[in-house]
């Protein structure tokens, strides 16, 4: 599996490709607080050409984003879900950092370079930073909240 070593601040971060299982406790306590544990399980999680991506500091997983086989207007593509930094990391360049992990996966084999993600609403400037496009007007997802849709070609 790939992987790759950054430092922030003390830390060394090291972002690894990673099983679905390692995605899911991050990814509850973060995107599904509240609510059951298996709400925190896509569907798509265990598919062949799923790539889950973890970020660890000394074997706690401070970061995780998982990349679905998926289409987009009938193009074949990839969807972005489940990406979630730990509070102690927020605003510290670990999500960009898992984010061009992940394009530079992306990069490196022969399926579609079309990527797209339903962004939670205050999420979307981070990844308009990073060259996503918005391509929808806000809508809602029941229990979760607010989102628009983003796309980015890599």
């Amino acid at each position: 599996m790939n992987e790759q070593r950054i430092r922030i601040g003390d830390a060394t971060v090291v972002i690894r490709e990673a099983p679905a299982d390692d995605v899911l406790d991050l990814r509850h306590a973060i995107l599904r607080r509240g609510l059951p544990r298996e709400t925190a399980v896509f569907a798509g999680d265990s598919d062949a050409q799923a790539l889950h991506v973890t970020a660890s500091v000394d074997g706690r997983v401070v970061g995780c984003a998982t990349l679905l086989p998926s289409t987009w207007d009938g193009e074949p593509a990839r969807q972005l879900r489940g990406m979630a930094t730990a509070a102690d990391f927020r605003g510290r360049g670990l999500g960009r950092a898992m984010l061009e992990f992940i394009e530079q996966r992306v990069r490196q084999d022969a399926g579609p370079r079309l990527l797209w993600c339903n962004a939670r609403l205050p999420a979307s400037g981070f990844y308009e930073k990073l060259g996503w496009q918005t391509v929808s007007a806000p809508f809602d997802i029941p229990t979760v909240g607010p989102h628009v849709r983003m796309v980015k070609r890599v």
